[in-house]
């Protein structure tokens, strides 16, 4: 269903990007326009001064949102916020390797810039459900930045540097946030380093922007662009075959991890409430996970479903 809103009042400029993400989602993906809305018009009742052009936009986002939700009352990533959370993880997580890979392989270009400011508004909206996790808050930060930085750098006719500036990278400081662990749910594949090229298979130490110190001088910060959606390159109209040079990987036999053999659950195992919820979410991430042929995700968020039901510990 297209919507054609009303012009974006100044007033609320920060929904901008939010809306424009709809917009682009509208005829592939109406889960990311309906929550990218649904994000903006709680941001925009927060920032409105009730001018008559501020209700004027609101009002027509709200009157989509219901209908929306009406038109998709069968779709779980539309009424369920469970299934709406794996899904958009999963998708923001997607762009984000996605992009990081092609960065650290020095293919730089207009998808690349779009997949990291994609995956950092996502990251946006995912807030909606919550306190984002360390993984999701530290993807965020870079992809921001990573995409601010190379569209700067292109603009500029400058080469951009791949991958984290300096040395800066698996510290967890200068940018980083204190602390952060590699996530567990659901695990993104690991990337190799920009020192060490070859097979994503091989470990790699967590992303880390890089201290304001390090970073190159830019027109424009991560900030300025993503308040500014335009300054960004518009996606093309046809998808690009193998953008940067990109190959999708295709595994060989016998790489996928078989489940360990079925162990029966012990008598009496008790399971409290917050216990079958998670098993319930490892099992929404095992679907989600499927819908974008990540069958690795998929087969370790079902293990640790089973683990829990089976003894009642993870």
């Amino acid at each position: 269903m297209s919507l054609e809103l009303p012009p974006c009042p100044t007033s609320l400029k920060p929904i901008q990007h939010f809306l424009k993400i709809a917009q682009e989602h509208e005829a592939r993906d109406v889960i990311v326009t309906y929550w990218c809305r649904l994000y903006a018009l709680q941001t925009g009742l927060k920032l409105s001064t009730h001018q008559p052009d501020e209700t004027k936009l609101l009002m027509a986002i709200m009157e989509w949102l219901e209908t929306a939700k009406k038109e998709n009352a069968d779709n779980d990533s539309i009424t369920n916020d469970v299934a709406a959370q794996a899904h958009l993880e999963n998708y923001a997580l997607k762009l984000f390797l996605y992009a990081d890979k092609q960065d650290r392989e020095s293919n730089f270009g207009k998808n690349v810039v779009k997949a990291f400011y994609t995956s950092g508004v996502i990251y946006d909206v995912l807030q909606t459900f919550g306190e984002l996790t360390d993984e999701a808050t530290h993807n965020r930060k870079y992809a921001k930045w990573k995409a601010a930085y190379i569209h700067n750098c292109l603009k500029n006719g400058e080469v951009p540097i791949p991958g984290p500036m300096g040395s800066e990278e698996g510290e967890g400081e200068a940018g980083g946030e204190e602390g952060e662990q590699p996530p567990t749910e659901p695990s993104p594949p690991q990337q190799p380093s920009p020192d060490q090229p070859g097979p994503s298979s091989q470990p790699q130490t967590p992303i880390t922007p890089p201290s304001d110190s390090n970073i190159p001088h830019s027109t424009l910060t991560a900030d300025e662009v993503l308040e500014n959606p335009d300054m960004l390159p518009k996606p093309p109209v046809e998808e690009e075959k193998n953008p940067g040079g990109f190959v999708p990987f295709v595994p060989q036999a016998n790489t996928i991890p078989l489940p360990p053999e079925y162990v029966p659950p012990p008598v009496d195992v008790q399971l409290t409430p917050d216990q079958m919820i998670k098993a319930q979410k490892y099992c929404k991430y095992a679907g989600s996970a499927l819908n974008f042929d990540d069958v690795k995700t998929a087969i370790e968020n079902l293990q640790k479903a089973l683990r829990l039901l089976t003894t009642g510990q993870e």
